[in-house]
């Protein structure tokens, strides 16, 4: 094997190969065994990129994984690159090693380690049944058809594992006296599904374990490599003596109906993968080739069993967890260090990078669309948007509430207040969808069909409330909701800004980030949150500005940047301005009952007037009491009758010296 890795490598060049790729080789030479110098040697050819000490460093940190990468990877960049293998058949192959194929499948003869025929039969028998389970095989009855293709026919289905097993063991060095004698030129076929001994179809299978999978149409080396790849839960392997690979892989299956129905999954699973299946295959009293006997001079040989996955449920969660899930591949952190990414640019300065999320909350008639409709002609043009800079470039806005005329006449008002050259208007297109929206996880699909190629740098959803799919104050279905930004984001490179409305209630005491309606999804979901509430206008102001002129307060929570101070901002139709004045640096929300910091203080200073109010009269109500039994009064009399220390009673005559005199332990009320 270690011939075909090496010749496979010398047909990739390291000059312009990805760098993936290239760590990919590495791992991949070390996990087959081979010393660093290999890859160190390959790797000099890019000249430019080498570094002495690179590979050396990097290899220490690749650690074998669950899913290593193997050889295979190698082989296929290799193929990709016109190489194709050459194999020599002089040299036996340990047991785990790829069948040879020289391209002339019908002349392949496979050197595997040698072993009994009848020894392989066994290990076939034990890995599949049960010892009662009725085994059907045909080996002598076969008949030649018109074409000249040898066919068998029902042969023997009576005789149990055990007995074939028995049989087998007694006669170590003859597996024709167990099964009989049969043509050389047909070979010798086995059932792998057990019968109940009166028949050999579909209705007699008694348990459905297990299916064939066969494919001609690869080289017998790819074959192997794709079962192994795919971690086929494959109770046995055989080379059939000619062009295929027989995989009997487990199905596990209760009934006929759920057994049809798995083999069908996993039969298109392999051709979506590239192994074309021969779908005759599919009916579980099918016959398969029996090893330990010959054809055409080929041996039909047991190449492994019980390989991969080791039942069909493990299988489906490997296939849900690694292979069907399309996620990347893992990175070692180390790689990057002479190669660090640069982070996507600043949409929005401080607040929003390109291919990022921003969520706009408010509450409902807040103005979230002009808003939003203002930062759509800031980005536009790279005019700043409530005083952050914006990055000019092409902006997609989703209209999913306003009349279409209504929109457009919206941003020519917004471009106007604001002075903005309307030649900036290319850069913004407008997808009018009032009565025409759908499901966000339909709509995204659509949408990145539509606009993938555009190069938008942002595309604006306003609102989302229109696109909701699920409950959303269910967090699993919100999550999953919020997926969809992201598929947008990824798939298109464009930043993803939508707006949704506040919870129902008071919002004033409540963080800017726990303010957005329904689950904490979507506080948590996006890049950058901004929130904007609406604030009480000073009196000392509210009879010197239009009456129309409302005050609000943008927070903000972000993930890529330090949060900024809160933003005080003006709207006044059809446009937001920044409170430039500072009249609103003190303006509280509407709805908020909490204090401000003069309140705060006037208060503790009641707070401590009523507490002395308080202990007066229990000081008063006390003396008197004391004042009544006896006279003079005491400090140690107050002691018992307070139940206090007499330093505590000299503590409180301090305060209350404005009330009270002691000399010589009388205490005498002015």
């Amino acid at each position: 094997m270690s011939d075909i890795v090496l010749s496979a490598l010398e047909a990739i060049s390291p000059v312009g190969l990805q760098r993936d790729k290239w760590l990919n080789i590495g791992m991949a030479l070390k996990e087959e065994g081979y010393p660093c110098s290999v890859w160190e040697e390959w790797s000099r050819e890019d000249s430019k990129r080498f570094k002495p000490d690179e590979c050396s460093r990097l290899w220490s940190g690749f650690h074998g994984s669950s899913n290593p990468v193997k050889a295979g990877t190698i082989i296929q960049l290799a193929k990709e690159r016109g190489w194709s293998p050459q194999y020599s058949h002089d040299v036996p192959l340990d047991w785990d090693d790829v069948i040879d194929y020289d391209g002339d499948e019908d002349d392949v003869s496979p050197a595997y380690v040698q072993r009994k025929p009848t020894q392989e039969l066994i290990d076939y028998l034990n890995s599949l049944f049960m010892r009662n389970d009725c085994v059907g095989f045909v080996a002598s009855e076969v008949w030649q058809n018109e074409d000249g293709k040898w066919v068998p026919k029902r042969g023997n289905y009576r005789q149990t594992a055990g007995e074939l097993i028995d049989s087998l063991r007694k006669h170590p060095d003859d597996i024709g006296a167990t099964i009989g004698d049969w043509k050389e030129e047909a070979g010798a076929w086995i059932r792998f599904n057990p019968l109940d001994g009166k028949g050999v179809k579909n209705e007699n299978v008694t348990e459905y374990r297990y299916a064939l999978v066969e494919s001609d149409s690869l080289s017998l080396a790819e074959q192997e490599e794709m079962f192994r790849r795919f971690e086929l839960p494959i109770a046995a392997m055989v080379y059939s003596g000619g062009k295929s690979i027989h995989a009997i892989v487990h199905i596990d299956a209760n009934d006929e109906a759920t057994y049809r129905q798995r083999v069908l999954k996993l039969y298109d699973f392999l051709e979506n993968n590239g192994v074309t299946i021969d779908r005759q295959n599919q009916n579980p009293a099918r016959l398969s080739r029996m090893p330990g006997v010959t054809r055409n001079g080929n041996r039909q040989r047991l190449m492994a069993v019980n390989i991969g996955k080791a039942s069909w449920d493990e299988w489906e969660m490997f296939l849900k967890t690694r292979l069907e899930d399309h996620l990347p591949q893992f990175e070692n952190l180390g790689s990057f260090i002479d190669n660090k990414p640069e982070p996507p640019e600043e949409l929005i300065k401080g607040v929003l990078r390109r291919g990022h999320k921003m969520l706009l909350s408010g509450s409902s008639k807040a103005g979230k669309s002009f808003l939003l409709m203002e930062l759509c002609a800031c980005l536009a043009s790279g005019e700043d948007w409530l005083g952050f800079e914006c990055k000019q470039g092409r902006v997609l806005y989703i209209n999913l509430e306003i009349d279409p005329a209504s929109c457009i006449d919206r941003f020519f008002r917004i471009f106007n207040r604001h002075r903005i050259d309307k030649s900036h208007m290319n850069n913004i297109t407008i997808w009018n969808l009032r009565g025409h929206a759908v499901p966000l996880d339909s709509l995204s699909d659509i949408l990145i069909e539509r606009i993938r190629h555009s190069h938008y740098d942002a595309v604006i959803l306003d609102p989302i409330y229109k696109v909701i799919t699920g409950d959303e104050n269910n967090a699993t279905e919100m999550g999953a909701f919020c997926n969809q930004f992201d598929k947008i984001c990824t798939a298109t490179g464009c930043s993803a800004i939508y707006c949704h409305h506040h919870s129902k209630g008071a919002q004033a005491n409540r963080r800017a980030m726990d303010r957005a309606s329904g689950s904490g999804v979507f506080s948590r979901d996006p890049d950058a949150q901004l929130d904007m509430i609406e604030l009480e206008i000073p009196k000392d102001i509210k009879d010197s500005i239009d009456h129309l002129q409302t005050a609000w307060r943008l927070e903000a929570s972000l993930r890529e940047f330090s949060n900024f101070n809160p933003v005080n901002f003006w709207f006044r139709y059809p446009i937001h301005f920044l409170d430039s004045d500072g009249y609103l640096r003190y303006a509280k929300a509407v709805g908020d009952n909490s204090q401000t910091e003069t309140e705060k203080e006037l208060s503790e200073e009641e707070r401590r007037e009523k507490k002395a109010k308080k202990k007066k009269e229990i000081f008063d109500k006390a003396y008197d009491e004391c004042f009544a039994e006896s006279q003079p009064v005491t400090k140690k009399d107050m002691a018992a009758k307070m139940k206090m220390d007499i330093s505590t009673i000299g503590s409180r005559l301090a305060l209350l010296q404005e009330y009270y005199q002691c000399k010589n332990g009388v205490i005498v009320r002015i």
